[in-house]
């Protein structure tokens, strides 16, 4: 009888021991998930403020406060259908990229750029646009430039996109919308980032970035298959004229 009493009482400990464990560890993740939701929320009341109290005075700065109210249109609605940490943070990337936006539209206008933004280390990798390029490719003309200009009006900050590098700067044309849509580069991508950025320090080789590797990173590229798209699905971003086959703004 005092075995069967002990096994009982050892059977209900156990049972209850890990109910308890089961609670605290679903207390732990919700507490996580609050967190990160919470800053992420910060970040999209952020740019929201931005967003509504900025209007740009020339296209350059017009141009990125378009982009970051599109960024904010996306991070509101990612906040709505995030229930994981890891949306969480998508959302807060999105919120970040969208205030990089705000930064270039300031510096444009001659304003104050605001605090220190958080870096990434695809942004850093994917290096930034040095000196000013005018190139011609399949009969279209394309900028780069360091600064804003009447010429060079459409800012990106610096990332991955469908698993390749696009350098931070100022460009006459969004080139890497319609892969931000669509998901994949077209056939005439290699050449126009070749034409674009070949010798300039700091940027992918063009057989580098048709590869998905990014610049000096070349053995890491092949080890881990080229990399990923950054965790963006381009929901909200409308780059149009996509067909696979180049370019079409």
């Amino acid at each position: 009888m005092g075995t069967a009493i002990f096994l009982i009482v050892l059977l209900v400990v156990v049972v209850g021991g890990g109910i308890y464990f089961a609670k605290s560890q679903a207390a732990a993740k919700k507490r996580r998930l609050d967190d990160a939701k919470a800053d992420a929320r910060r970040l999209v009341e952020r740019l929201g403020g931005q967003v509504m109290n900025i209007t740009g005075t020339d296209t350059a700065s017009q141009q990125a406060m378009a982009d970051a109210s599109e960024r904010f249109t996306a991070a509101g609605s990612q906040m709505e259908q995030a229930q994981s940490i890891e949306q969480a943070r998508l959302v807060r990337e999105t919120a970040i990229e969208g205030l990089y936006y705000v930064r270039a539209a300031r510096l444009a206008m001659g304003m104050d750029p605001g605090p220190e933004l958080p870096g990434s280390e695809e942004r850093d990798r994917a290096g930034k646009v040095t000196e000013h390029r005018s190139v011609d490719v399949e009969g279209e003309h394309y900028e780069a430039s360091p600064d804003p200009s009447q010429r060079t009006p459409h800012y990106y900050p610096g990332g991955r996109v469908a698993g390749r590098p696009v350098p931070q700067g100022w460009y006459s044309e969004p080139w890497w919308k319609p892969a931000l849509v669509a998901g994949a580069w077209g056939l005439g991508s290699m050449l126009l980032f070749s034409a674009m950025f070949s010798g300039m320090a700091g940027i992918a080789s063009a057989s580098a970035w048709e590869s998905g590797y990014d610049a000096g990173q070349e053995d890491a590229g092949a080890a881990d298959g080229g990399g990923d798209a950054g965790g963006f699905d381009g929901g909200g971003f409308d780059g149009g004229g996509f067909d696979g086959g180049g370019f079409d703004f």
